[in-house]
């Protein structure tokens, strides 16, 4: 298999925090949609990264369907339980903190247009978005280790990356101090090789 994508893109390194867990090989292709050159589109027709590219040459594309496909490759370390409700709030977990790194991506291209071309109003829609969110996610937490409680799922791999785009891109939103059950979460995940190697990087 071979995973196309960037090293800060955080829903690539989702999906990279998952091969590692699952202890599945991988090759990973640097490549950007964003650049004039770019290959994305040519192996997914909505331009966008990251791209799962199987064995047998087909594309899998959407960081959601991509980490539960690889979740059923391997019965190892498995990341969701079987369908029923605890399933259900593993992929809202999911899809909650997939939605705080698609605000700060919006976020953080729009603050890279011209000054004059740039909207204020919308980079602030995003931002509080992301706010509601993490109050939500810290209101959710219970005093266990995990989301979950007491074992490590999905849930915990795309808070974590959330958390750590945060960092990355946004660093003057202190979610520490204002949420110190997350940060109890992401010190814990940060002790993991998992998402140790894969901290986003220019």
């Amino acid at each position: 298999m071979k995973l196309i994508g960037t090293t800060t893109s955080p829903f690539v390194r989702k999906v990279r925090v998952v091969l590692a867990e699952k202890k599945i090989e991988a090759e990973f292709q640097i490549d950007s949609p964003w650049t004039p050159d770019t290959h994305v589109p040519d192996v997914n027709p909505l331009g966008k990264i990251p791209v799962l590219i199987l064995d047998d040459g087909s594309p899998m594309f959407d960081s959601r369907v991509i980490v539960e496909y690889l979740d059923n490759v391997t019965p190892n370390n498995k990341l969701m339980p079987a369908p029923n409700r605890e399933r259900m709030e593993v992929k809202r977990w999911e899809a909650l903190a997939d939605g705080v790194c698609e605000a700060g991506v919006a976020a953080f291209l729009e603050g890279k247009r011209p000054k004059n071309e740039k909207s204020p109003a919308w980079i602030k829609r995003q931002r509080e978005k992301i706010t509601r969110s993490l109050d939500f996610m810290a209101g959710e937490l219970g005093e266990g280790t995990w989301c979950m409680g007491t074992h490590f799922s999905l849930a915990d791999v795309a808070v974590g990356v959330a958390l750590g785009y945060l960092d990355f891109r946004f660093p003057d939103i202190d979610w520490r101090v204002a949420h110190p059950g997350l940060a109890r979460v992401y010190e814990k995940l940060m002790q993991r090789p998992s998402f140790a190697e894969t901290v986003p990087q220019e």
